[in-house]
């Protein structure tokens, strides 16, 4: 009677854990890790630490805390497709304050709040003028800008909040420290999953 041989087979799953552990590790903002073993650390330092390949699932563990979901299989793309989380916040806070970007009509504001905040999100924030949040009005373009940043972290960090940890601390831990997204207000979090699922809406967009 024939008898099979078990063969080693790689284990897939495993392996997926593995580059979404080094991927992580190698994403995260330098502040995160910095938090994690010594804020004296030198940028130069924290990169190269980021970067060595046999410590990026040590690394991942560390900032994860050991969470124990981060050794489940079949991780999907990131909540935000693996974009840059503060371009999700600006374009999130540009329709926040949609209404005060449709009265920048003067060019030499526009220079100004575009200088900050980047072209996108001033047309992302226009187009969705319909859904805007804050009905004060900002003149000032730098305080615009300010406010913008400040109030689209804020609506990230309520939006990652009623996510899985894993999925959330995906893309938290590409944010620097001390971001709006640690402390958002109520108010954000009752307008962040309308605001985010047109962010998200817009990244599945082709590019052109």
């Amino acid at each position: 009677m024939a008898t099979s041989i078990p063969t080693t087979q790689p284990d897939g799953s495993f392996q997926l854990r593995s580059v979404c552990r080094s991927e992580l590790a190698a994403s995260a903002h330098p502040t995160r890790l910095a938090a994690r073993l010594d804020p004296a650390l030198s940028a130069a330092t924290l990169v190269r630490l980021q970067e060595c390949p046999r410590l990026q699932p040590r690394l991942a563990e560390l900032l994860l805390d050991n969470d124990m979901d981060s050794d489940r299989s079949g991780w999907e793309p990131d909540l935000l497709r693996g974009h840059d989380p503060r371009r999700a916040a600006l374009l999130a806070g540009s329709i926040w304050h949609a209404r005060s970007l449709r009265k920048l009509v003067s060019q030499s504001d526009l220079t100004v709040f575009i200088e900050f905040i980047g072209a996108e999100a001033h047309a992302f924030g226009i187009r969705h003028v319909a859904h805007a949040i804050a009905n004060k009005l900002i003149a000032d373009p730098e305080k615009l800008a300010q406010q913008i940043e400040h109030d689209g972290h804020a609506c990230l960090g309520a939006w990652l909040n009623d996510r899985p940890v894993l999925e959330r601390n995906r893309v938290f831990l590409r944010l620097p420290v001390g971001t709006a997204a640690e402390n958002p207000a109520p108010e954000h979090g009752n307008a962040s999953a309308q605001l985010f699922s047109l962010v998200v809406a817009h990244f599945e967009i082709p590019a052109r």
